[in-house]
């Protein structure tokens, strides 16, 4: 998330700590869920158009390795098929989701604003953790898109120099 509250994939990436930092969660996280937009940016990881010249940096390499084994559940009513280690969830997603975290043991990440707030609604999310980034976009979508739940500080954690873990959880 930007300084000012906004979050555009499109318009910044994590630097080099960050980036070590979310290879490291991926590899623990028991999955993500996606909404159709951020799934598809994603999905970058299932190619190897990352590794153009063969040479790819470990970095790179081990997220992509990471991200290719973790479970994805995908929310969307546009998308009729998602890659491999992906389910498409189109139909009754609150139903799909309440069984997800009744059977799955371990941290499932929700990842874009306009799906976590329709969760959020629902009292799906058990715990908020926000990036914030020394960034001030002036657009892109809210994190907050269309709820504003009230939240009780639980942790914060600085990754490297320029980005800043805050972890919430409602209140």
């Amino acid at each position: 998330m930007s300084l000012d509250g906004y979050v555009d994939f499109d318009r910044f990436a994590p630097d080099p700590a960050l980036f070590r930092y979310f290879i490291e969660q991926t590899r623990k996280t028991s999955g993500s869920i996606y909404g159709p937009r951020l799934y598809e940016l994603m999905s970058y990881w299932d190619s190897d158009a990352w590794n153009q010249d063969g040479r790819a940096q470990d970095d790179l390499r081990a997220f992509a390795e990471a991200w290719r084994a973790m479970p994805k559940w995908v929310v969307s009513k546009s998308l009729k098929e998602v890659g491999p280690n992906a389910t498409l969830i189109s139909a009754d997603f609150e139903t799909a989701i309440r069984k997800l975290k009744a059977e799955r043991e371990g941290e499932i990440e929700v990842g874009g604003p306009k799906l976590a707030a329709g969760l959020a609604k629902l009292g799906l999310i058990d715990e908020y953790h926000i990036f914030l980034h020394p960034a001030v976009l002036g657009r892109g979508e809210p994190f907050f898109a269309g709820v504003t739940p009230k939240l009780r500080l639980v942790g914060s954690e600085r990754i490297g120099e320029n980005a800043l873990k805050l972890s919430y959880v409602p209140a």
